[in-house]
């Protein structure tokens, strides 16, 4: 049994991943912009990214310690906050 799977909606029929917050030491558009080429070569997620608040809500299949160290490459130092 993979728990990495989403959970599906019985009303739609559509599987929703839980969305992941992450607090990123982000201070430019510059930061925000490399924090989204890192997340474009993931492929299958979709993410938002709040500057101002230096937040970035990720929804995945992939597990968390994967997505932490995916944003930590962006050199910004990442603090996962739980899930929205």
């Amino acid at each position: 049994m993979d728990l990495r799977l989403p959970a599906k909606n019985t009303f739609t029929g559509v599987f929703e991943f839980k969305k992941h917050e992450f607090e990123v030491a982000m201070t430019c558009e510059g930061c925000s912009g490399a924090v989204t080429r890192i997340l474009n070569k993931l492929g299958d997620v979709k993410f938002e990214i709040d500057l101002p608040n230096k937040l970035v809500w990720i929804e995945s299949d992939k597990d968390v310690d994967f997505l932490t160290e995916t944003l930590k490459k962006c050199g910004k130092d990442v603090k996962y906050n739980g899930t929205k």
